[in-house]
C-alpha cells in the first residue's frame, strides 16, 4: 500500500448504508480507528434515517438525503465538541442508520396453551397464532433502549420481545372479552384489532417500535375438544339415531353377506340383524307406530342325569326320549332339569311318565 493509500484509509469521506436485507432494523457505520474528515459526504437513503452518537450522547438526526459534514449541519455534535469557530481537523464520532420501512410477514404464537373458563365448556386451553407487520417509529428511543452498543439490531432479535408481549396482551384481552369459544372464529378481526391497540400501547414510548398491522391466522382448541366436538357435529347431523342405527345394520349385514371367508357365521349374523331390523322398522303407512316386537322361542329343555353318584349330560328332550327307547334310561333314573326343586324318578316326571307305561294289548281276532 502507497503512502497516499494509507493516508486516504485514515480517513473517511463517504458515509452511506447500502441495506440488502429486508430485516435489518438497525446497522451501525463501521468507523473502526477511521475518523470522519471536514467535509465528508453523507448520504441518507429514502426510508433510512441516520444519528451521530459521541461519547454516548445522542448529538444530530439526518433523514433521507445527501448532505456535506459541517458545522453548519451538524449542530449538537459542534456543541458537544466545542467547535466554537468550525473545525477543520477530521473527529471521531459513532453513525446509526435507521430503516423506517415495514418488515412484513413476522409470526407470532402461543409457545404454551392459554388457559380460559368457557361458558359452554368449563375450563378450556386454547393456542393461537397469526403474523405481524413492525417497523421503526421512535429512532431515538430504538437507540436508547434496544439498540445500545450493538453494531447491528435485526428483526430477530426484537420478535421475541415483541412475541412475549402480545401473548401476555391476547391473554389478558380473552380473559376480558368474554367470548364464547365456538364464536371465536367470527371474532378474529375485532379481536385483532384490539390487540394491536394494546400491543402497541406497550412499545411505542417505551421501545420507539410501531405495529403497523396484526392478523389472528388462527385459535384453536385441544384435540381431544376437537375431535368431541366433531362427534357432537356428527350426531346432530344424523338427527334420528333409530334410523341411522337401521341403516348400520343394513350396511353391515350386507358386508357380511359379501364377505368371502363369511360362511355360514355371515349367514347367522344376517339372520340376526335382519330380525332386528324386523323389530325395529315401522310400517310404512304408520311411520310413527311402532311394530311389536315378535315373541322369543321358549327355551329348550336341558337334562341331567344321575348315574352311580356322578351326573351326567347335558341332553336334550329328543335324546332322553331316544334312551327311555333303548332301555337305557329306566323310570327309576334320576333326573332333573333346571326349574326342578330336587332329582326325581324319570318315571314321575310328566313329561317322561307318558313314554314308560305298557303299551296296549294287540287286539283280538
Amino acid at each position: 500500500m502507497g503512502l497516499f493509500d494509507k493516508i486516504r484509509g485514515e480517513f473517511i469521506d463517504i458515509i452511506e448504508w447500502i441495506d440488502d436485507s429486508r430485516h435489518t432494523l438497525v446497522w451501525r457505520f463501521p468507523r473502526y480507528q477511521n475518523e470522519i474528515k471536514n467535509g465528508a459526504k453523507l448520504i441518507v437513503r429514502p426510508g433510512q434515517v441516520a444519528i451521530f452518537v459521541s461519547e454516548g450522547k445522542l448529538a444530530d438526526v439526518f433523514e433521507a438525503g445527501t448532505y456535506e459534514l459541517t458545522t453548519a449541519n451538524l449542530p449538537i455534535l459542534t456543541t458537544l465538541k466545542g467547535w466554537k469557530y468550525g473545525f477543520n481537523s477530521p473527529f471521531k464520532a459513532e453513525v446509526y442508520f435507521f430503516s423506517l420501512r415495514p418488515v412484513l410477514d413476522l409470526k407470532w404464537g402461543t409457545p404454551n396453551p392459554i388457559m380460559l373458563r368457557d361458558a359452554e365448556f368449563g375450563p378450556i386451553r386454547i393456542r393461537a397464532f397469526g403474523s405481524y407487520v413492525l417497523k421503526a417509529a421512535d429512532p431515538k428511543a430504538l437507540l436508547t433502549e434496544i439498540v445500545g452498543t450493538n453494531a447491528a439490531v435485526s428483526t430477530e432479535e426484537v420478535t421475541e420481545l415483541i412475541r412475549s408481549i402480545i401473548v401476555e396482551a391476547l391473554t389478558d384481552l380473552l380473559g376480558t372479552s368474554q367470548i364464547a369459544a365456538l364464536d371465536m372464529a367470527s371474532n378474529y378481526r375485532k379481536l385483532a384489532d384490539e390487540l394491536k391497540k394494546q400491543v402497541q400501547e406497550r412499545i411505542d414510548d417505551e421501545y420507539g417500535l410501531e405495529l403497523q398491522q396484526l392478523m389472528i391466522v388462527n385459535i384453536s382448541l385441544p384435540d381431544e375438544v376437537e375431535k368431541a366436538l366433531d362427534l357432537r357435529t356428527k350426531m346432530n347431523v344424523i338427527g334420528d339415531m333409530g334410523r341411522f342405527q337401521q341403516y348400520q345394520m343394513g350396511e353391515s349385514m350386507v358386508a357380511a353377506a359379501n364377505s368371502p371367508a363369511g360362511g355360514g357365521a355371515a349367514e347367522g349374523m344376517g339372520l340376526g340383524i335382519g330380525l332386528a331390523m324386523a323389530n325395529r322398522m315401522t310400517p310404512l303407512g304408520n311411520p310413527g307406530q311402532v311394530m311389536p316386537s315378535v315373541p322369543p322361542p321358549p327355551p329348550v329343555a336341558v337334562w341331567h342325569v344321575a348315574n352311580q353318584g356322578q351326573t351326567l349330560g347335558p341332553y336334550s328332550m329328543q335324546q332322553m326320549v331316544e334312551a327311555i327307547g333303548r332301555a337305557e334310561l329306566q323310570a327309576s333314573s334320576m333326573v332333573w332339569t333346571a326349574g326342578m326343586t330336587d332329582w326325581l324318578p324319570a318315571g314321575k316326571v310328566a313329561a317322561f311318565a307318558g313314554y314308560f307305561q305298557a303299551p296296549p294289548p294287540p287286539p283280538k281276532t
